[in-house]
């Protein structure tokens, strides 16, 4: 057939009304395939039928429409409160910033997130080296977001829409809302609000201030004027007179300037941003900085069961949005079959930052939510009958909570589980029980594992209340049995006491008790599984004589350890304030931190004492530190 013949069929089939129709069809099917998905361009939106948009985020993260995504749940939340909202993933901030520009601007508010997780982190090993991937972009690839994606693209938004607000939150900005000290750039920062010209920040976990926020702007509250929303930081003039809750007592912080002039000033600070960030009758912080002031409100109280369930069980896709086709994204891999149970940690250690961005006390979504979900997950074509977590931020402290309220609401302990464990929380372990046992028992489901991180201190603990300890027992034994993919992971992340308790982790010895348990139910069982425990050299506290004590004991319990890092800090924690200012913040005593790199990698070496490499090394440190006596301990 010639070409003007095969021309004038393909003319005539594309006049046939019923090439029409198919057309129509195949666009409407794409359409709503689309439309499950929040938009993501200017043809996804106008697909919608909206000429505007009320909200438009941004976010450092590909779009994953997952639980497990801040952006995605927030910009869920402004859908259900009936808003148009569209999302903008890992714009483009390098070229003629298109991506900034496309959708206009909206009618009430921008949203910028750098994402899940810390860019600092992301970006950057603990020897401040540059990594080569990112989990949360398509293909893992590195580049796709700046470093401070919340400052970078803020900046950006209020050059080219400066009357537009903007409000920002995630984790990058939840740690970073007062005077914190930088690790990649050796110094003190001011307020995030100060750097990115923000109007408004959230800072911990945010639905419940943005539902405040979205109610008071259908009521037409201006936006400069939200001053009084708990959970929420703000820059004032001083003594500029705004709108404040009274029954929030206030507590002043020394100023930016006292921070820089003063290291034990900036030490002493943290002990009250920690405590009133985790207090249920927390106050107010104020900061000055300049002629100006920081503001941060205090905490909602924590979401109950119901305002849990309605956040999952919003219409997520739980899929990356199809703009992404054929693209693997690591993150959503390692979470597409995973179910969070809960919110918050108690645990309070030093080095981490999840109470200072979730909060201390547990929220936990309900059972139905949660069996609801793995159903959901049972009916995804590529899921073959492994769950691979059923957990949250650490696995077991599900509906964990003080055993009478009123104590909870005086108490002013960062951790409910260190130095002991409080003989007011509630430690039993059986509702965990019951939805391993629920789960297992759904049609679909093979095998649910627990990947989150195991506190075996709550596991372990004795309490008062025989049939707690019944529970607790029976926990060790179904976890270790049924629930491990062949490897338990725990974190005693040292062995000396003294580290720990600057840590805040129990005693070394109490993971002796677990190994011996481990075990005995593994040869009861017939199973040949593997206990990993995580380390941390160079920690605050630690000095070299500690890690080669760590290697030591370690050896003695046959392992060649794999799960380690070198201490990295990060803003709002307590290790990090001692790394910079050389002062422990509820003490005020001095205290040790390796930080050069000679010492950094000296302490590191001590982790992996069996590789030859290092062998010569660890020999002449040991006689230099006078521990001539370590040399056949841990290498006979």
């Amino acid at each position: 057939m010639s070409l003007g013949i095969r021309a004038c069929f393909f003319k005539m089939f594309l006049n046939n009304p019923i090439f029409a129709v198919i057309s129509r069809l195949m666009a409407n099917k794409e359409t709503t395939r689309y439309n499950q998905w929040l938009p993501t361009s200017a043809k996804e939106v106008k697909e919608r039928g909206w000429d505007e948009l009320d909200v438009i985020l941004f976010s450092g993260d590909a779009y994953v429409d997952h639980p497990s995504f801040g952006a995605s749940v927030i910009g869920r939340i402004i859908e259900h409160e009936g808003l148009k909202v569209a999302i903008i993933p890992q714009p483009n901030w390098r070229d003629d910033l298109r991506d900034f520009k496309k959708l206009g601007q909206p009618r009430l508010f921008f949203g910028v997130t750098a994402g899940n997780m810390d860019s600092m982190v992301n970006h950057y090993t603990a020897n401040r080296r540059l990594r080569h991937d990112d989990a949360y972009t398509p293909g893992g690839k590195h580049g796709f977001r700046p470093d401070k994606p919340t400052v970078v693209y803020t900046q950006i938004l209020k050059k080219l829409y400066p009357e537009i607000p903007i409000l920002v939150g995630g984790i990058e900005a939840s740690l970073r809302r007062l005077t914190h000290y930088d690790y990649w750039e050796d110094q003190l920062k001011p307020s995030i609000l100060m750097d990115s010209g923000a109007d408004l920040l959230v800072y911990g976990m945010g639905e419940k201030p943005l539902k405040e926020i979205i109610r008071l702007m259908k009521r037409g509250v201006p936006f400069y004027s939200l001053t009084n929303i708990p959970q929420t930081s703000f820059i004032v003039n001083q003594d500029e007179k705004y709108a404040t809750k009274k029954q929030w007592q206030s507590q002043e912080l020394f100023s930016h300037e006292d921070c820089l002039a003063d290291k034990k000033k900036f030490a002493s600070n943290f002990r009250y941003i920690e405590m009133e960030s985790n207090a249920m009758m927390a106050k107010k912080l104020t900061q000055n900085y300049g002629d100006q002031q920081i503001v941060v409100n205090p905490p909602y109280p924590v979401m109950n069961e119901k305002e849990m369930d309605e956040i999952y069980d919003l219409p997520y896709t739980r899929l990356p949005h199809p703009r992404y086709k054929g693209k693997h994204i690591p993150s959503f891999e390692m979470i597409k079959f995973s179910v969070n149970m809960h919110r918050g940690c108690f645990g309070g250690c030093s080095f981490c930052t999840i109470s200072a961005h979730q909060g201390k006390f547990i929220a936990n979504r309900s059972e139905k939510s949660i069996l609801n979900e793995v159903e959901h997950i049972t009916k995804m074509p590529d899921f073959k009958g492994y769950l691979s977590d059923l957990g949250g931020p650490s696995a077991n402290m599900y509906q964990m909570k003080g055993i009478f309220e009123s104590i909870c609401k005086t108490c002013r302990r960062p951790s409910c589980i260190h130095p002991d464990v409080c003989p007011n929380l509630n430690t039993n372990h059986q509702p965990m029980l019951d939805i391993y046992k629920k789960v297992d028992k759904i049609p679909g489901v093979k095998k649910s594992f627990i990947g989150s991180g195991v506190r075996y201190d709550l596991m372990m603990h004795k309490s008062k209340d025989e049939s707690t300890n019944k529970s607790n027992k029976k926990y060790a034994v179904e976890l270790i049995k049924n629930h491990v993919s062949g490897r338990l992971k725990v974190a005693p992340e040292h062995t000396s006491d003294e580290v720990l308790e600057i840590m805040r982790k129990p005693s070394f010895k109490l993971f002796y008790k677990l190994k011996a348990l481990f075990d005995e139910i593994n040869e009861k069982e017939g199973m040949n599984q593997q206990l990993i425990p995580y380390f941390i050299s160079s920690h605050p506290g630690s000095h070299g004589a500690d890690m080669a004590d760590l290697a030591i004991k370690t050896k003695e319990l046959d392992f060649k350890l794999e799960q380690v890092q070198d201490f990295t800090p990060t803003p709002m924690t307590v290790a990090t304030v001692i790394y910079y200012s050389g002062y422990h913040p509820y003490t005020l005593k001095k205290v040790f931190t390796a930080k050069t790199k000679k010492e950094k990698l000296s302490q590191r070496k001590f982790l992996f004492w069996y590789k030859k490499e290092y062998r010569d090394a660890i020999k002449q440190e040991l006689i230099k530190m006078g521990k001539k006596d370590l040399l056949t301990k841990l290498f006979r």
